[in-house]
C-alpha cells in the first residue's frame, strides 16, 4: 500500500477539493499519512492569490524531498493552472496538473513511477467547464461544502477566472444529497463555499437557480446543527437572503463580504460591481435585523494609483461601519491582470504601512464585537484545538470562545455564559461543568 500526503495551500474550496481528492486516493488503496511520515506520493495544492504562490511551493517541494528523497510529488491548484511550465521546472517536481485536470490525478499518474523530467497536464482554461463536487470530512468539526466554481466577474486585480474558469454550479439535488451524507457523520457545521458563492446557479452557461432557493433547502436538512455561509459579494448579498438568515433555524449570523476599497474612485478602477454606498447599505440592513451578526471584511490596500486621500477616504469609511472584522490583503502585481499595468504603482513600504494600519483598526473592530457580548449567553461549538490548556470554538455568531480543556467538550455544541476577554484578545467563558448541551444529532 503506498503512502499519500497532502499539503493545502489557500481558500476554503481548496481544503474542500484536497479532501476530495485524499478520498479517491483511499477508495483505490492509499494510505493518507501525515507529510512528515515518508509518504511515497506528495500532493500540493497550490494558491494564486499572492505573489508568494512561487516561494511557497518551492519551499514545501524541497521540504518534501527532505522527509522522503524518492517519492512523487504532483502539484495541483490555481498556480499549477496558471503557471504549470515554470512549475515544472522547479527541481524535484514530477508532475503538474491543472484546473481540469486535477480531480483525474489517479488516471493521469496511475503507479506514481519518477519520470525523467516533470509532465504537465494542463489545459486551457477555457476547457474547464465541468463542475466538480466536493466537500472537507476529517479535519475539523466543520466540513467546507463546495456549491459553485469560477468566476465572471474580471476584477481588475484578479487572476481567478484565469485560474478556475468561468462561474458554474452543481444541482440542488447533489449538494442536499451530499449534505445529507455529511450528516450522517459526527460533523455539525456545513460551511457553504464557492469562488463566488451568490453567483450560484449557473450550469452549463445558463442561470437555471437561485442561491436563496438553496439556502431554504439545505435549512430543512436534518442531521446539522449549523450552516454558514462562507463569502458572498454585496451586490449579489439582497434583502431576501439577509431577512432569510434573521430568521432561519441553522443558517448562523455571520456574513463575510468582500469590500476590497472604501474609496467609490478605487473600487471603479478594481472593476467592481457596486459603490461604497451599497455595501454600507448592506450592513445596516443587517445590523437591523440582527444586531448581535457578525460582519467580515475584505479589503485590499496599496492597489496602484491609490492616493493617501484615497487611503483615509477608505480607511474612515471602514472605521466608521458597524464591522467586525477585516482580512487585510497587500495588492501585489498579478501577471496578465489589468491592474498589473496601471501606472502610479504604490511603493511597497507605503503599502506594508497601510497594512499595519487596517490590520490595527481590525483588532479594534473585533475587541469591540467581541465585548457587546461580555455577559451574554451564547451556544459555543468546541473544535479539536488546543493550546496551553485551553479549548477553543465559535459562537453562532463567530465569536471565539476558550474555555478550560476538557475532551468531552471536542465538537459538542454547548450554551456558555460569555466572561470576558483575556489579553490575547479570547473571550472566555463559564467553566465546563457549568454548560449544558444543546442540539441533538441521531447519528451520533
Amino acid at each position: 500500500m503506498k503512502k499519500v500526503a497532502f499539503y493545502t495551500l489557500g481558500c476554503k474550496l481548496n481544503y474542500s477539493e484536497t479532501s476530495t481528492i485524499s478520498r479517491q486516493f483511499e477508495q483505490k488503496g492509499y494510505q493518507k499519512v501525515e507529510f512528515t511520515d515518508t509518504p511515497d506520493i506528495f500532493i500540493i495544492n497550490t494558491c494564486s492569490v499572492t505573489e508568494n504562490a512561487d516561494k511557497k511551493c518551492k519551499k514545501l517541494v524541497k521540504e518534501a524531498r527532505k522527509v522522503s528523497p524518492n517519492a512523487y510529488i504532483a502539484i495541483i491548484g490555481c498556480y499549477a493552472q496558471l503557471k504549470p511550465k515554470e512549475i515544472a521546472e522547479i527541481e524535484g517536481v514530477d508532475a503538474v496538473l491543472g484546473a481540469a485536470e486535477k480531480f483525474m490525478l489517479t488516471d493521469l499518474l496511475d503507479g506514481f513511477v519518477r519520470p525523467a523530467t516533470a509532465q504537465v497536464f494542463a489545459s486551457e482554461i477555457d476547457q474547464t467547464t465541468k463542475f466538480h463536487h466536493s466537500y472537507s470530512y476529517g479535519d475539523r468539526t466543520r466540513s467546507f461544502l463546495k456549491v459553485q466554481d469560477g468566476c465572471n466577474y474580471n476584477c481588475s486585480f484578479c487572476t481567478i477566472p484565469l485560474a478556475r474558469g468561468t462561474s458554474r454550479s452543481d444541482t440542488p439535488e447533489n449538494i442536499l444529497k451530499t449534505a445529507r451524507e455529511i450528516a450522517q457523520t459526527d460533523i455539525r457545521e456545513i460551511v457553504i463555499a464557492g469562488v463566488n458563492t451568490g453567483d450560484y446557479g449557473i450550469i452549463e452557461g445558463k442561470r437555471k437557480y437561485r442561491f436563496i432557493d438553496l439556502l431554504r433547502e439545505l435549512d430543512e436538512v436534518e442531521g446539522i446543527d449549523r450552516f454558514r455561509v462562507s463569502s458572498i459579494e454585496p451586490n449579489l448579498l439582497t434583502d431576501e437572503i439577509i431577512e432569510f438568515v434573521a430568521q432561519s433555524k441553522k443558517f448562523v449570523p455571520h456574513f463575510h463580504i468582500p469590500l476590497q476599497s472604501g474609496s467609490n474612485r478605487i473600487l471603479r478602477l478594481m472593476y467592481r460591481r457596486y459603490q461604497r454606498e451599497l455595501y454600507a447599505e448592506r450592513v445596516q440592513k443587517i445590523k437591523t435585523l440582527m444586531p448581535h451578526c457578525c460582519i467580515g471584511v475584505d479589503v485590499i490596500v496599496g492597489f496602484p494609483d491609490e492616493t493617501e486621500t484615497d487611503f483615509l477616504d477608505s480607511y474612515n469609511f471602514l472605521n466608521e461601519i458597524d464591522i467586525s472584522y477585516l482580512h487585510v490583503f497587500t495588492y501585489s502585481e498579478r501577471a496578465n491582470t489589468p491592474a498589473a499595468q496601471m501606472p502610479n504603482a504604490v511603493p511597497l513600504a507605503l503599502r506594508s504601512d497601510r497594512s499595519k494600519m487596517l490590520h490595527s483598526l481590525s483588532e479594534k473592530k473585533r475587541r469591540y464585537f467581541y465585548e457587546q457580548h461580555v455577559g451574554n449567553e451564547a451556544t459555543v461549538l468546541f473544535e479539536n484545538d488546543v493550546e496551553n490548556g485551553q479549548l477553543f470554538g465559535f459562537t453562532e455568531n463567530y465569536i471565539r470562545v476558550g474555555v478550560k480543556y476538557d475532551p468531552l467538550l471536542i465538537n459538542e455544541l454547548k450554551k456558555v455564559q460569555l466572561t470576558g476577554i483575556d489579553a490575547n484578545g479570547i473571550m472566555q467563558a463559564a467553566e465546563a461543568e457549568l454548560m449544558s448541551s444543546v442540539g441533538f444529532n441521531p447519528h451520533r
